[in-house]
């Protein structure tokens, strides 16, 4: 045996044991002071996305879900005759309709608080709608039912729709009303509105550079052609004053757009 060459060979494997060990303690220290970069939260991504919202409820709030049944007008009991030129009819209990003897001009430029005043002068239990819409195409004005300033929202059940002639007079009317309106098992704190906005950033609903409002009303959970409603506190979530975009409250859950009204007509 040559003990020369054994122990150079011993030598040359201990030392590349000992630079691979000092490399390994190397690269373990330099990632020790390497400066952690935390991941943005939620609140800090739609900052950098420039999604803008403001006046959102700060405190944290707690709201039952209501339960409501459709009313069935009666001519004796509703004191239909009272309501002045127009004629009306009670269509399977649930829906009334009206025909304006005058015709009666609306403009676009009409305040919401204007339609309203003419609801409550001209409408059995208008002063319990709030607008909702004015579709030029389709010629409509839509209110929906409210409680506590809180809007029945895509409520076919609570719901005036006034129809307009080719000259924007106000013709027409279907009316649909919720009664028995009352609050059902324990209160619950709500998610706020804010991480409403951001279920739906996530869902792909919410594009960058959005300006966002938000309110709190209520929205039919039951999906179903029925008399009696579950309503729940929902979040409507309005993207850049043209979009609305509905969550539940209770459970963050997005609602799909219309799918409730489809179901109830």
């Amino acid at each position: 045996m040559d003990w020369n060459k054994t122990q150079t060979l011993f030598i040359i494997v201990f030392l590349t044991l000992d630079i691979f060990l000092l490399y390994q303690y190397i690269e373990k220290k330099a990632s020790f002071n390497t400066p952690f970069v935390s991941r943005p939260s939620d609140v800090e991504l739609l900052k950098l996305e420039d999604i803008t919202y403001d006046n959102l409820p700060k405190n944290k709030l707690r709201e039952n879900y209501l339960t409501a049944k459709s009313k069935d007008f009666t001519k004796e009991a509703d004191r239909l005759k009272e309501l002045k030129d127009q004629k009306t009819t009670i269509i399977n209990k649930n829906k009334l309709t009206g025909n304006f003897e005058k015709k009666i001009k609306f403009s676009s430029k009409n305040s919401a608080i204007e339609l309203e005043t003419f609801l409550k002068e001209n409408i059995l239990y208008g002063k319990d709608y709030r607008f909702w819409s004015y579709d030029k195409e389709a010629k409509t004005i839509v209110f929906y039912q409210y409680v506590e300033n809180k809007m029945f929202y895509n409520n076919s059940k609570g719901k005036v729709t006034i129809f307009l002639d080719d000259k924007n007079n106000m013709i027409s009317y279907e009316q649909t009303y919720l009664v028995e309106i009352e609050k059902y098992q324990k209160e619950r704190e709500l998610q706020q509105a804010e991480q409403a906005i951001i279920s739906l950033y996530y869902n792909g609903d919410i594009a960058p550079k959005s300006d966002i409002q938000a309110e709190l009303g209520y929205y039919n959970s039951l999906q179903a052609a029925t008399v009696s409603q579950l309503l729940v506190p929902t979040w409507r979530i309005i993207v850049n004053g043209e979009l609305d975009l509905f969550v539940n409250a209770f459970d963050g859950e997005v609602i799909e757009l219309n799918t409730e009204e489809k179901i109830l007509e």
